[in-house]
């Protein structure tokens, strides 16, 4: 197997099941993209960029839609809290009171990986946090 963890792979989506969608990866191997990381509408036959997240000891490949390890992951989601702002016209409507559900349909991640940015965000200056949402900092 010529896969290592966090290749990017092209995937191809197969039959749901319970943990999630199997998928074939560079049409070469099976795979599992669990629902509890697909933050997006995907159906079956569709083909999607996706990342090997884990090569297990059996030789099974949890995939994942998102680049592995922590930099990439944020900086991703970084950009698309920032995008959403200006979508807004600078302000976007969402806290961390917001429901995880208002997240997903607003910015298809979860509430974690939302915080998460928000709060690097912070910390670099680039929003404020205002009540009832988020503004950037000119």
């Amino acid at each position: 197997m010529d896969l290592e963890v966090g290749d990017k792979v092209s995937l191809i989506i197969g039959a749901e099941t319970d943990l999630g969608f199997n998928v074939w990866i560079d049409e070469d191997y099976e795979g599992l993209l669990y629902r509890n990381e697909i933050f997006q509408e995907i159906r079956e036959r569709q083909r999607i960029a996706g990342y090997i997240k884990n090569i297990r000891e059996d030789g099974k490949i949890d995939v994942s839609l998102k680049p592995q390890g922590f930099r990439n992951v944020i900086s991703l989601d970084t950009e698309r809290v920032v995008e959403a702002i200006y979508d807004h016209d600078g302000f976007l409507p969402l806290t961390d009171k917001s429901s995880p559900e208002e997240i997903k349909r607003e910015l298809l991640m979860s509430k974690k990986a939302f915080k998460r940015a928000v709060g690097t965000l912070y910390k670099e200056k680039t929003i404020l946090l205002k009540e009832g949402g988020l503004e950037l900092i000119n």
